[in-house]
């Protein structure tokens, strides 16, 4: 009897476009400034896959933006940041003469940044960021200075920007500063694979350092792009994670001989999350034509413990939570976060674009929601080791006692769900006032940014031993084969990790397990499985939760 199939038959979701490479709407070029930016694009152009340009139009808005900043400080009215000191100075005025050193000042002062530097990719995002919103025009900008960031971006000469620093308030302004202190010759510099001063790679390429305009200096570390950087990073490794957790659930489902009904349409028709039904859909398109699901379809168990049941329901919410990050990050890529916005010299705005609180609040939400995933994969791998599953031996080895088995893999994902936990504290839940008070509320999305990572990378290994342990349990149910789609995953596991038959040294496996999950092998492999058996990779919710 064929599993029942939430929609049309032969319709399966598992590989997101990043992955497959024949996205028709891939664009050669992005134009700063002027196009939708998307997590997506931002990867492609910080790998190399998509080249970013600044358009005639694009520069003449930049050319009068800045034109508008030399008419204010030429006309003499206060404007904060322009012809003011900043932050708790912003009282005190500031002679023509000196605008420009201000500017240079502020990104020498600001440059106090502590910790280990961040990946050189995120750095390079920032960079990407930076740019589109600077390219709108309402920053007062020179245009020589978006030219040599372009440059840094072309070039891949990336500023190092250490981690900590930055309370996510006036924008991220101790990171932002490390990042454009080479624009004025100053910092360093990740280039060829190795760390240079400035003034090095600059003479390198018979460069001279940037002398920064009006306002520039603000304008370049005012911004929320440091948390968005590592936002877009999260959004992207979230996604590897959700698509895995469907993989190894579905892989466990059937080595602990679970049932699929509560994955079933009509259950999931009467609470329709989109995430749930998502979910639910997949890993019945994962177990279609099981021999192992088939095999105890009429057994006496009326039903399963909730980390396997429950698989739509936490698995989905933590896909709406991902969708929600998307939403709000997609806006915030988008916006200008500086201050003040200058419309035009008789028009600008001191506001609070900058405030990270926006999109600080849903990185809270992921980092929670990726816990989540992390939390219920523990929960399968315990189970598995209980010997509850007819066939299936009690820690996973048919020989125990002078044998563990797989009781220690658990406690290394219980340490790492535990660890998790205690990274899910909100950071946006928090604020210290700074600058004398005059930013007395802030954000701590740039802390929160960085946790979220972090949790991720935990997941990471805990679905990495999850894999481990549920082809394991797949095993004793030999001659008995999943469907097409599982059974190629699970071979190919088998490629690379044996059976196990009696204690060996196990960190090796569960190494190369999290590397299967890290590198998205196995949706590149289950795609190619459904495309030669005529399967479809869209569902009523893919463009959902498909796309960067």
């Amino acid at each position: 009897m064929p599993l029942h199939l939430c929609g049309e038959p032969k319709k399966i979701f598992l590989v997101p476009s990043r992955l497959c490479g024949k996205n028709k709407n891939m664009m050669k070029t992005f134009q700063y400034g002027q196009q939708h930016l998307t997590a997506s694009i931002a990867l492609g152009i910080a790998r190399g896959e998509r080249k970013g340009i600044l358009t005639p139009e694009t520069r003449e808005k930049i050319r009068a933006s800045a034109a508008a900043v030399e008419q204010i400080v030429a006309n003499g009215k206060p404007v904060y940041g322009i012809n003011t000191g900043f932050g708790p100075l912003c009282t005190t005025m500031i002679s023509p003469d000196q605008t420009r050193k201000l500017q240079e000042n502020i990104l020498k002062s600001h440059a106090v940044g502590l910790g280990e530097p961040i990946p050189t990719e995120i750095a390079k995002l920032m960079l990407i960021l930076k740019l589109h919103a600077l390219a709108k025009g309402y920053s007062g900008i020179q245009e020589q200075t978006l030219d040599r960031i372009v440059w840094h971006i072309e070039h891949d000469v990336i500023p190092v920007v250490p981690k900590q620093g930055s309370v996510g308030a006036s924008g991220d302004l101790a990171p932002l500063s490390h990042l454009f202190i080479p624009l004025i010759g100053l910092g360093k510099v990740q280039y060829q694979g190795k760390t240079l001063s400035t003034s090095e790679v600059l003479q390198q390429h018979q460069l001279e350092a940037i002398h920064l305009g009006p306002k520039e200096g603000l304008a370049l570390i005012n911004g929320t792009q440091f948390m968005s950087a590592f936002g877009v990073k999260v959004l992207d490794r979230f996604y590897n994670i959700l698509a895995h957790a469907d993989i190894t659930g579905a892989m466990m489902l059937e080595g602990l001989l679970g049932s699929i009904k509560p994955f079933s349409a009509e259950l999931h028709q009467l609470r329709p999350y989109p995430g749930n039904q998502h979910v639910a859909q997949t890993i019945l398109n994962l177990l279609h034509e099981s021999e192992i699901v088939h095999s105890h379809a009429t057994c006496a168990r009326v039903q399963d413990p909730y980390s396997l049941r429950c698989m739509p329901q936490v698995h989905g919410a933590s896909r709406n939570a991902w969708l929600h990050l998307k939403q709000t990050l997609e806006i915030e890529i988008n916006s200008v976060t500086d201050n003040p916005v200058v419309f035009d010299e008789n028009h600008t705005i001191s506001g609070g674009n900058f405030h990270g609180q926006p999109i600080a609040m849903p990185l809270d939400y992921a980092c929670l929601a990726a816990s989540e995933i992390g939390n219920i994969s523990d929960r399968r791998i315990y189970l598995s080791l209980e010997g509850d599953t007819p066939g299936v031996p009690k820690l996973l080895l048919k020989e125990t006692g002078l044998n563990s088995g797989f009781m220690i893999p658990q406690y290394t994902t219980a340490a790492l769900a535990s660890e998790n936990k205690g990274l899910c504290f909100p950071s946006s839940a928090d604020s210290i006032p700074t600058s004398l008070g005059q930013e007395d509320h802030v954000s701590m999305g740039s802390i929160g940014a960085r946790k979220a990572l972090q949790v991720i990378e935990n997941v990471e290994k805990i679905l990495g031993v999850e894999l481990f342990c549920a082809a394991q349990a797949v095993d004793f149910h030999a001659p008995l084969k999943s469907g097409k789609i599982m059974t190629a995953l699970y071979e190919h596991v088998r490629t690379k990790i044996k059976h196990v038959t009696e204690d060996q040294i196990m960190y090796e496996d569960m190494e190369t397990a999290i590397e299967m999950i890290r590198s998205g092998e196995l949706l590149i492999l289950a795609k190619e499985v459904a495309e030669k058996e005529g399967l479809e990779l869209e569902t009523q919710w893919s463009g959902e939760f498909d796309r960067l």
